[in-house]
């Protein structure tokens, strides 16, 4: 199982910018799908999750500018970021509990991060 983020780039603040990530391989079933980002100097860090039946869910310094939404069918996930800030500039990492073929339970899967800087 793998997963491929893409979308990052240099915006400028107030921009948007959308992040998506596929997961493939032999995957039976996908629940929750998560992104992560990273600032340099600090700690990976949650930003949104959204179920298998799309309930969602957002760190605080997100909440009303990125939307994560997600295709069951294609197995992806993707992040509408609105209203950009410098402070999100970040490496963005997808995250994806899968269930594979092969059986056995869920397991934690991420994708290789894509940068997104927001400068003027």
């Amino acid at each position: 199982v793998q997963l491929q983020a893409s979308g990052g780039g240099l915006v400028q603040p107030g921009g948007s910018l959308k992040l998506s990530c596929a997961a493939s391989g032999r995957i039976f079933s996908i629940s929750a799908m998560r992104w992560y980002r990273q600032s340099p100097g600090k700690q990976r860090e949650w930003v949104a999750i959204i179920s298998y039946i799309g309930d969602t869910n957002y760190v605080d310094s997100v909440k009303g500018r990125f939307t994560i939404s997600r295709d069951n069918a294609k197995n992806t996930v993707s992040l509408q970021m609105n209203d950009l800030k410098p402070e999100d500039t970040a490496v963005y990492y997808c995250n994806a509990d899968v269930q594979s073929l092969y059986g056995g339970g869920f397991r934690g899967y991420w994708g290789q991060g894509t940068l997104v800087t927001v400068s003027s």
